[in-house]
């Protein structure tokens, strides 16, 4: 598989967290992306996204099997994530998506 799914999700948050941290200045969102699941023999990439002063997480994960398939979950950091992962096609992830999903998940910590 190539990486252009991943690299099409990368290149959005990238472009929702100059904007988010532009935008508010209390939302400093920290985004990582792990392909370790490979290691284990799980075709997945996984893209975190982290508030971290409300322990809050965002979790995006892309599967091999289905490339124009994004599972995503709001959870917690220090909390395993549940099974109830809901899914977007990936041409609906867009920055504008990502930034709505940071403002509206993390902006509750700030208050």
């Amino acid at each position: 598989m190539t990486d252009q799914p991943l690299s099409l999700l990368s290149d959005a948050a990238t472009e929702a967290h100059v904007r988010i941290q532009e935008d508010f200045e209390d939302i400093n969102p920290v985004v990582g992306v792990s392909q370790k699941m490979r290691s284990q023999g799980i075709p997945v990439d996984m893209m975190t996204i982290d508030c971290l002063k409300s322990g809050k997480r965002i979790i995006v994960i892309l599967h091999d099997e289905q490339p124009d398939i994004v599972s995503y979950l709001f959870s917690f950091k220090d909390q395993d994530p549940e099974d109830k992962f809901e899914i977007i096609p990936l041409n609906e992830l867009t920055a504008q998506t990502l930034y709505e999903w940071i403002k509206s998940y993390f902006s509750s910590a700030t208050n």
